[in-house]
C-alpha cells in the first residue's frame, strides 16, 4: 500500500495497521516537508522555502543568532583601547577636515591682503584694525576665533624667571648699581651674549634715589602694606602675562588692565591680610577675565608673585619701577588724545593716583629687611595651597565694605 500524502497540518500517529503519513511542503506544495519552522510550526522542504514562507520568521531567527553571537563575544581591554583611539582619531580628523574646509571655501580674494595694506606694511607703517577693508576683517576674526594668530606668536619667558633675576642689585639709594654702557665703549666676548640679553630683559631700577619714608608721610606706615604689595605685583604679573611682556604696544590699555585686576590702585581698597588680597585679584581674574583661564591662570600669576617675592627687595623694587613707568606712560597716552570728556579726566585722576601709590610702594619697600620677603612669600604660597585644597570656593569680603567699617588711614601724606 503506498504512503499516505496529507496536506493539512495536522499530523497523524503511525501504528502497524496505519503506514507513515507525509506532508506536502506548505510553501511550494510540490515536494515533500522535511522540516518545520520554529516559530510558526509551518512545513517546508528546503533553505529557499524557508525563507520565502515568511519575513517575520527569517528576519527575527537572524537577528537573535546575531545578537547571541555578540553577547559571546567579550571585547578584552586592549581591544577597548585600541578602538578608543581609532575614535579620537576620527574625532580630530573630522574637526581638523572641517576647519580646513572653511578655509578654503573662501575666495582667493579673501584670503590675501589688498595692495594698499601689503604697501603699507613694507613701508614700515602700522596697520590697525580699521585699516582692513571688510573681507581682511573677517579673515581676521575667523584666524582669531580658530587660534591659527595665536600659533605665530612666540611666548614670552618672564624676566623674573631667568638666572639673571637672581644676581639683581641696587645701589644703597635705590638706584639702579650698573648703568649700561656705550656699545662703542665697551666689547663682549661672544661666550657672553646669552647672559648679556638676559640682563637687558630686566626692567632697571629707579633713575633718581628713593627718598626716606618718614618724608613722604607724617605717620608711621602700617604693617600691612605687604599685603597691598602682593595685591600691586599680581596686577603687574597679570598684565605683563596677558600682553606677552609688551605692555608698550598698549600703554594705557595695559595700565587700565593694571588698575581693574588690583583692589588697592583701582578701587582704594586696603586689605588687612593676603587672604583678603588674593580674594580680590582671584575674583577679578575668574569674572571679568574668564576667558584668559580664569582660576588656574589666576593661581599661575600667584606663583610669578611668589617668585618674585623670594627674589628680595631688588625684584621687587624693579618690578615695581616697571609698572609705574607703565601707568606713566598710560598717562601720556591718555593725554595725547584729543577728544575730552568726564571719564577722561576720571581716568587720568586714578593714573596719577596710582603712580603716586606706586612710588610710596617703592620707597618703603627699599626700607625694609630681606627676611621679611622670603616670609611673605611663605604665607602666600600657603595661602595658594589652601586655595587648591578648597577648590578656589573661600569667601570674599568686597572692599567697599571693609572701606565703609575702617575708620584709621594707613598712609597720610604730608602737606
Amino acid at each position: 500500500m503506498a504512503d499516505t500524502i496529507l496536506t493539512s497540518e495536522k499530523s497523524s500517529s503511525s501504528s502497524s495497521l496505519n503506514p507513515p503519513t507525509r506532508t506536502v511542503c506548505h510553501v511550494c506544495q510540490k515536494q515533500f516537508s522535511q522540516y518545520t519552522c520554529p516559530r510558526c510550526n509551518t512545513r517546508y522542504c528546503s533553505l529557499k522555502c524557508y525563507q520565502s514562507h515568511s519575513r517575520s520568521c527569517t528576519e527575527s531567527f537572524m537577528r537573535e543568532n546575531v545578537v547571541d553571537e555578540m553577547r559571546h563575544m567579550q571585547p578584552d581591554d586592549e581591544t577597548k583601547r585600541k578602538m578608543l583611539e581609532i575614535l579620537k582619531r576620527l574625532h580630530s580628523q573630522e574637526e581638523s577636515d572641517s576647519m580646513e574646509e572653511e578655509i578654503d571655501s573662501m575666495d582667493e580674494d579673501e584670503s590675501t591682503l589688498s595692495e594698499e595694506t601689503i604697501q603699507k606694511i613694507l613701508s614700515g607703517g602700522q596697520v590697525s584694525f580699521d585699516d582692513l577693508s571688510a573681507k581682511e576683517k573677517k579673515l581676521f576674526q575667523r584666524a582669531m576665533a580658530s587660534g591659527a594668530l595665536s600659533k605665530m606668536i612666540e611666548p614670552w619667558d618672564p624676566w623674573w624667571l631667568k638666572p639673571s633675576a637672581r644676581t639683581i642689585c641696587l645701589s644703597q639709594q635705590g638706584t639702579q648699581l650698573v648703568q649700561p654702557l656705550d656699545k662703542h665703549e665697551v666689547s663682549v666676548p661672544p661666550d657672553h651674549d646669552t647672559e648679556s640679553s638676559e640682563s637687558t630683559e630686566i626692567p632697571s631700577g629707579p633713575e633718581t634715589p628713593l627718598p626716606p619714608v618718614s618724608k613722604l608721610s607724617s605717620t608711621e606706615p602700617s604693617p600691612l602694606l605687604v599685603f597691598h604689595l602682593v595685591d600691586m605685583i599680581y596686577s603687574y604679573c597679570f598684565t605683563l602675562r596677558l600682553y606677552n611682556g609688551d605692555w608698550q604696544s598698549d600703554a594705557l590699555g595695559s595700565a587700565m588692565m593694571a588698575l581693574s585686576v588690583s583692589a588697592v590702585l583701582g578701587q582704594g581698597g586696603q586689605p588687612e591680610s593676603v587672604q583678603e588680597a588674593v580674594c580680590y585679584c582671584l575674583e577679578q581674574t575668574c569674572t571679568s577675565y574668564k576667558h584668559m583661564g580664569g582660576l588656574q591662570f589666576g593661581l599661575a600669576v600667584i606663583d610669578d608673585v611668589i617668585i618674585l617675592l623670594s627674589l628680595g627687595g631688588s625684584a621687587l623694587i624693579c618690578s615695581l619701577c616697571d609698572l609705574q613707568r607703565m601707568i606713566q606712560a598710560g598717562e601720556r597716552e591718555l593725554k595725547s588724545e584729543k577728544t575730552k570728556n568726564s571719564g577722561r579726566v576720571e581716568t587720568r585722576r586714578k593714573l596719577k593716583l596710582a603712580e603716586r601709590k606706586i612710588y610710596f610702594m617703592m620707597c618703603w619697600v627699599h626700607e625694609q629687611l630681606g627676611e621679611a620677603w622670603s616670609s611673605a612669600a611663605a604665607i602666600l604660597k600657603a595661602e595658594k595651597l589652601s586655595y587648591i585644597d578648597y577648590g578656589g570656593g573661600k569667601s570674599y569680603v568686597k572692599m567697599e565694605d571693609k572701606a565703609e567699617s575702617r575708620s584709621k588711614v594707613l598712609i597720610k601724606e604730608m602737606e
